[in-house]
């Protein structure tokens, strides 16, 4: 019976370095790869038509790495989207909140986060989304179903009338956003904080609970 030699490779050794062909092994760049085919798995496809097996099958790993990597399909899309803010935790405070009085909340939370450190990743952000069609659909979906809903959380009304309302709000929202901080359009580019949500908060207001007509 003779010995492997000191340099011989074991059994052991040999089933290691053919471990796990046809798929990507480690974890040395497997985040990335499973980043880049969920973000066009999502433009294409929206979140409830995309699902992790189907990432994982698109990044070419094990659905196991996918679930290594990301909780849950709701994580992976926020991590797709690529925010510099998390608007749950921006928006925290805004669904428990009166929904008669709502507006001013909304905001004063829009220009606190705004006028943050988190400005210059929210610029580039909305720069990068608005010149891509990969980038925009990911930004409906994001605005749909982690920012609208929860501002609209306990609106009264049928669920037309609430999707109705919540666009149009959004409209002034995303309006004060880019007027005031992307194209920095005086004089309200330069206004007060308080200036600004006395004027805005009304109309606001109206889109939440206000008579439409």
């Amino acid at each position: 019976m003779s010995v492997p030699g000191p340099g011989a490779p074991t059994a052991r050794h040999t089933d290691r370095s053919t471990a796990g062909r046809g798929r990507r092994s480690g974890h040395a760049g497997s985040r990335e790869h499973i980043l880049d085919a969920a973000r066009k798995l999502f433009a294409e496809h929206g979140f409830e038509g995309t699902s992790m097996r189907q990432v994982a099958r698109a990044a070419g790993v094990d659905p196991a790495m996918v679930h290594h990597f990301f909780r849950g399909k709701d994580e992976l899309f926020a991590h797709s989207v690529e925010l510099p803010a998390d608007p749950e935790h921006v928006l925290a405070g805004v669904a428990g909140a009166d929904p008669a009085r709502r507006a001013e909340l909304i905001v004063r939370t829009v220009l606190r986060l705004w006028e943050s450190p988190a400005q210059a990743g929210l610029l580039a952000f909305l720069r990068g989304s608005i010149g891509s069609r990969a980038k925009t659909a990911l930004l409906r979906e994001m605005v749909e179903r982690r920012v609208i809903s929860g501002i609209m959380a306990s609106v009264p009304g049928p669920p037309e009338e609430v999707a109705l309302r919540g666009n149009l709000m959004a409209t002034q929202v995303v309006g004060l956003m880019m007027v005031r901080y992307v194209v920095r359009l005086e004089p309200l580019a330069s206004a007060a904080p308080d200036d600004v949500v006395r004027l805005v908060a009304p109309t606001v207001q109206r889109y939440l609970t206000g008579p439409l007509p």
